[in-house]
């Protein structure tokens, strides 16, 4: 987990310093190529920072580095994680997820076959932590 965290996180950061790997499969269009989103580089830096935390809740939790969080903190981060992941996997039933109507742009087909299998499989390893 903490290893896939830090990738995306890294992508993200990429975004952010001009970067351009994945970008566009990464953003929802309309079937007409309208992009759906127009994030902007402070989006990618707060998506980035937040993976790059869920990186680290991991490792706090595996205890390979030593921090002490607040009981209250494990206890909900542990559920609230996986749970984001499942929800942008089920998406929004248009545009994004495993339920989306657009299928046929660039990021539909990189969500059906990437983007929202990959949340699926964090929120599975995520739950059965969780366990």
């Amino acid at each position: 987990m903490t290893f896939i965290f830090l990738i995306l996180g890294i992508i993200h950061f990429n975004w952010v310093i001009g970067g351009q790997f994945g970008f566009v499969q990464a953003i929802p269009t309309k079937e007409n190529g309208e992009r759906v989103l127009n994030p902007k580089k402070m989006d990618s830096a707060i998506v980035g920072a937040g993976l790059l935390v869920f990186s680290f809740f991991y490792l706090i939790l595996a205890n390979l580095i030593p921090f002490d969080l607040p009981h209250w903190f494990l206890k909900y981060g542990i559920w609230i994680i996986p749970s984001i992941f499942l929800l942008r996997a089920i998406g929004d039933f248009k545009y994004i997820g495993f339920f989306k109507r657009i299928r046929q742009t660039e990021f539909g087909k990189w969500d059906t076959k990437l983007f929202s299998p990959l949340c699926l499989v964090i929120a599975l390893i995520g739950f059965v932590l969780a366990f």
